[in-house]
């Protein structure tokens, strides 16, 4: 008999979310949020969508549409986003003992031991916290299964007062299978729908009825899991946040870049970030690789892509060391004459730094570069990304991605706090 209760917290459309938190004249007004480089919308606000905007849309297609509708544009905040996120998970954590942070915006709970609880007002009153405590608002679906908790979380959506959604019940439950399609289920990808609908399973209903032995003919073990999932057996326990093996760190430029210092310049600032994201996890890394592309849209002799890795003798974390090795690789691939559009760092081979496998040849002094690193990082925790930097990532930043309409880093820039008057 199963008795695993979970529930899926998911932040009501996140980065619109955070912006009216320090905004709130924003309530209740459209917002979109675009990609990197002020191009694609990535993020909207119910009144946003009510508009036919669609997610992915190119903003200047959309650019008179937003206009006469005096929707409100913000360029991506990942710092502030990320910072937000953390208060939330954060905020999860002092309720719940058992959770697992499945996204930038939502988490799952294991909340079994609440079994004795109506379930549906617990889940308010965290809702009511989390809110209290960060300002965003969230929608909670219980199941008693993750796969079932995930499909109960797009009811909640859909109950504008409590965004709470109770999927145990088995009439409830029958209900809302025969009426959602195959690829809306977790776990359920578009070339499984096909092949699921090809054998005859068309509703989520069908796959929870199916014999669990015919869909793993079918599909794969991970499809029978699903079967077993839809009927409320749970087979996906809550797991452990594991650290990164590849950290990549990657954007767009704002302008097409020529110069040989200009990228030597962003592929230093790029590999500091992913250095940040490698120290934060403790964890240290084998190798480096740096790619390097013109955009791949224009006439074929005007195309350039290639990238090159390289290994260290001991895994490292010093950013220093790491950008010389990314510069080093840039000039190799550069080839004069070509107008880049991009450029980006994978840190590859990562190993957790409290297991450390030394080298005969080669010695590292850790306790000196940690203490370096961790200077670097605290400071920069503290008043703000970039109050310390190397060098080589340069100043004007020129070629840096265009961010025109980024909001301000509220929590985690001393100076840009926001003053109330």
């Amino acid at each position: 008999m199963n008795n695993k209760i979970f529930a899926l917290v998911d932040c009501n459309n996140f980065y619109a979310s955070c912006e009216r938190v320090f905004n709130p004249k924003l309530e209740g007004q459209p917002i979109v949020v675009l990609s990197n480089n002020d191009g694609c919308v990535v993020a909207r606000s119910n009144e946003a969508k009510a508009l036919g905007i669609p997610m992915g849309a190119p903003y200047f297609k959309y650019e008179t549409i937003i206009k006469r509708n005096k929707v409100h544009v913000f360029s991506s905040n990942y710092t502030f986003y990320g910072d937000m996120s953390a208060r939330v998970m954060t905020s999860l954590k002092s309720l719940v003992k058992d959770i697992e942070i499945y996204s930038i915006d939502e988490a799952f709970l294991d909340i079994s031991e609440f079994y004795y609880c109506d379930l549906e007002e617990t889940a308010k009153e965290i809702r009511r916290l989390v809110k209290q405590w960060t300002g965003i608002p969230v929608s909670i679906g219980i199941g008693p299964t993750k796969t079932l908790a995930k499909v109960a979380n797009r009811q909640a959506k859909k109950y504008e007062e409590s965004n709470v959604f109770d999927i145990r019940d088995d009439l409830v439950r029958g209900e809302i299978l025969k009426e959602l399609a195959l690829e809306e289920i977790w776990g359920i990808s578009t070339r499984w729908g096909r092949r699921l609908r090809e054998i005859g399973i068309k509703t989520a209903l069908d796959l929870a009825h199916a014999n669990p032995r015919y869909v793993r003919k079918n599909i794969s073990i991970v499809g029978e899991r699903i079967h077993h999932e839809l009927n409320g057996v749970s087979c996906i326990g809550i797991e452990e946040v594991k650290n990164k093996k590849n950290i990549i760190s990657s954007k767009s430029f704002g302008k097409k870049v020529m110069a040989l210092q200009e990228l030597e310049e962003a592929v230093s600032d790029y590999t500091a970030r992913a250095c940040e994201k490698l120290r934060s996890q403790q964890s240290r890394a084998q190798g480096v690789y740096v790619f390097l592309r013109t955009s791949p849209f224009i006439d074929q002799e005007k195309r350039y892509s290639n990238g090159m890795s390289t290994f260290f003798t001991i895994p490292t974390s010093n950013t220093s060391k790491i950008i010389k090795e990314a510069k080093r690789l840039t000039q190799k691939l550069f080839i004069y004459g070509y107008e880049y559009q991009k450029i980006g760092v994978m840190l590859l081979e990562i190993t957790d730094a409290k297991n450390e496998q030394y080298s005969f040849y080669e010695q590292e002094n850790y306790s000196k570069s940690d203490k370096v690193m961790t200077v670097l990082d605290g400071v920069n925790h503290k008043y703000g990304s970039s109050t310390l930097m190397f060098g080589a990532q340069g100043i004007k930043k020129e070629w840096k991605m265009k961010s025109e309409k980024k909001s301000g880093a509220y929590t985690t820039n001393m100076l840009q706090i926001p003053f109330v008057k």
